[in-house]
């Protein structure tokens, strides 16, 4: 259970990344888990996932 709730988190966060285009990714992750109530110690997984989604939004589609 605790592995599928992770995995919502996650998906989630993307979603609003594409939406919210955030420009400083550590703030962004810090207010969600403020805003949400989400278990610390994630911070630096999910604001690297936050980095990657931008970055593939912002590279060309090829």
């Amino acid at each position: 259970m605790a592995k599928r709730s992770h995995n919502e988190v996650q998906e989630s966060l993307r979603e609003l990344t594409r939406i919210f285009r955030p420009k400083d990714p550590r703030k962004f992750v810090r207010d969600y888990i403020r805003k949400y109530r989400i278990t610390g110690g994630y911070e630096d997984e999910l604001t690297t996932l936050v980095e990657r989604e931008l970055t593939k939004l912002n590279s060309p589609a090829s």
